[in-house]
């Protein structure tokens, strides 16, 4: 039963509004591929590697296709692949040596080039759903562990040192360990190649250094009998890319979202849009769970004021999700506990806008985000913050727990700061476990009152977005009050309208495995 007296109808319609919004951006989805997702597309077909100058293999290959993307990449690879008979990294050696021109090369029968395609796309599709399926037989094999799940960073900058911190963490009783990146490695065209020990305020996401912490993580996990999961971030430039690399080195969640990176890193909104849809039905084939960003709008606009902007881009997602083949189990929807503390009642507030989110997403395992907008130099009353966030936390029912940090959102936070932030959410879960389970709310009272007016201001809001499109919506700045145009923004000579010999051996596979009606 709902404890807010939900409009299930207005939920309903709200679901519709979100589905018919991004049905539009979909159009042009289906239609368009990017330079991007052509990489990623060779990552599965088994490139990887580097030049000698650092040049990523799947960057060089791309380049040097630029003017057959509207083909896809596939086919010209794979007909090299055939002809001569050369490992993926070898082939992308040569052309970059200038000894072999894939893009004049004679094609071989078009057929069995696809049918050479799917094969070698079915083989690495099954080495990512064997890495699903060893995660299912640890998740089975050790005791399940009490939601919410405790997620804490590390962000050295060194993945050696990551290591360490995160085996620290993870012996604290942290259940969920993300490595941060660094900074502004979103904005990078190409994933760096192998191990990295230099980074600011965090550490480069690179295949390596993915296989080096999870290899960490499954010694620790195993010395304490529970799966630890490990976190990057699928977003940005490379976010296909990415996603194929976590679904091949066995990540478990990754924060990618449908908008963040045109709101708040100015990444094309096409080139985002499409990466997006790709990037999804990687994850969902991997069992991925994905986390959105939509904490990040309550750092730029007032989230009392701007409640309603939350809930409307949690539905958004979840649709552009549902239309990659993402299932409700795997949506890591975000929300944050991030009013103004000094706001009288504002902790009632915060009550309201998590049981709304709850209630609105019952088979989702919510992200909730801690408070780092008025967090300040004043450690007892950021401590004391942290504690109303978790037990706004235990009360709701939330599951997916970024600790709060004293150091959180002013610099990569101390060894002691993570440990401070995992006891302080042990203390007030442990201490009030089944409090959500022991309260109402008043029918008539501030909580109640004040989820109805979020939803009904949701409402409002994606009839507005569906009369003028997510294009525009965002072009008028209605999210997180930021502008951006669908012309401009980095990346957006990177996305290619397909042709009609359009050709990617993973689409047909995707869908066949994630149920999706092409």
């Amino acid at each position: 039963m709902s404890k807010i007296n939900l409009d299930h109808n207005k939920v309903k319609e709200c679901r519709r509004l979100a589905k018919e919004i991004t049905g539009k951006v979909q159009d042009f989805i289906s239609n368009h591929t990017s330079v991007t997702v052509e990489r990623a597309t060779l990552r599965l077909l088994g490139l990887d590697g580097a030049d000698p100058s650092g040049i990523p293999y799947p960057n060089i290959i791309v380049s040097h296709l630029k003017e057959k993307l509207s083909n896809g990449v596939s086919t010209y690879f794979i007909n090299g692949l055939m002809k001569f008979n050369i490992s993926p990294a070898e082939l992308a050696q040569a052309v970059s040596e200038n000894k072999i021109s894939l893009a004049n090369e004679p094609l071989l029968p078009i057929d069995d080039i696809k049918k050479e395609a799917l094969r070698i796309s079915e083989e690495y599709t099954s080495k990512i759903l064997n890495n699903k399926a060893f995660r299912e037989k640890k998740l089975f094999e050790f005791p399940e562990k009490k939601k919410p799940w405790l997620y804490v960073i590390v962000a050295t900058g060194n993945i050696y040192e990551d290591t360490v911190q995160a085996i620290a963490a993870a012996e604290e009783g942290a259940d969920v360990i993300a490595v941060i990146r660094t900074t502004a490695q979103s904005l990078l065209d190409y994933v760096p190649f192998g191990a990295t020990t230099e980074g600011f305020g965090g550490t480069y996401a690179t295949q390596e250094n993915f296989k080096i912490m999870r290899k960490a993580l499954d010694e620790v996990g195993d010395k304490l009998s529970r799966y630890i999961y490990l976190v990057n971030y699928c977003s940005g430039l490379c976010m296909p890319e990415i996603a194929a690399m976590g679904a091949l080195e066995r990540l478990d969640m990754m924060l990618n979202d449908s908008m963040y990176g045109i709101l708040f890193r100015d990444i094309n909104m096409k080139r985002t849009f499409v990466d997006q849809h790709f990037s999804r039905m990687i994850n969902a084939l991997s069992g991925i769970i994905i986390n959105t960003g939509e904490d990040n709008y309550l750092t730029t606009s007032d989230a009392v004021d701007k409640a309603y902007t939350v809930l409307a881009s949690d539905l958004i997602n979840e649709q552009f999700a549902f239309r990659s083949g993402m299932k409700s189990n795997l949506l890591g929807l975000g929300h944050a506990f991030e009013i103004d503390p000094s706001i009288e009642n504002g902790f009632l507030l915060e009550l309201a806008h998590a049981q709304l989110i709850r209630e609105v997403f019952p088979d989702h395992p919510l992200k909730y985000m801690p408070p780092t907008k008025f967090m300040s130099g004043d450690i007892f009353k950021g401590y004391l913050m942290n504690g109303m966030f978790n037990l706004s936390s235990i009360i709701t029912g939330q599951e997916i727990q970024l600790l709060g940090m004293l150091t959180e959102a002013i610099h990569t936070p101390f060894l002691q700061d993570r440990y401070l932030g995992i006891k302080n959410a042990q203390y007030v879960m442990n201490n009030a476990r089944n409090l959500g389970d022991e309260i109402t709310f008043k029918p008539d009272g501030i909580i109640v009152k004040r989820a109805k007016q979020v939803l009904d201001e949701t409402h409002n809001f994606l009839l507005e977005i569906n009369n003028i499109g997510l294009f525009k919506a965002i072009e008028q700045s209605m999210f997180a009050d930021i502008k951006r145009t669908p012309e401009g923004g980095k990346g957006k000579d990177g996305v290619f309208k397909k042709s009609l010999e359009y050709f990617n051996p993973f689409y047909p596979i995707f869908e066949r495995e994630l149920g999706i009606k092409p």
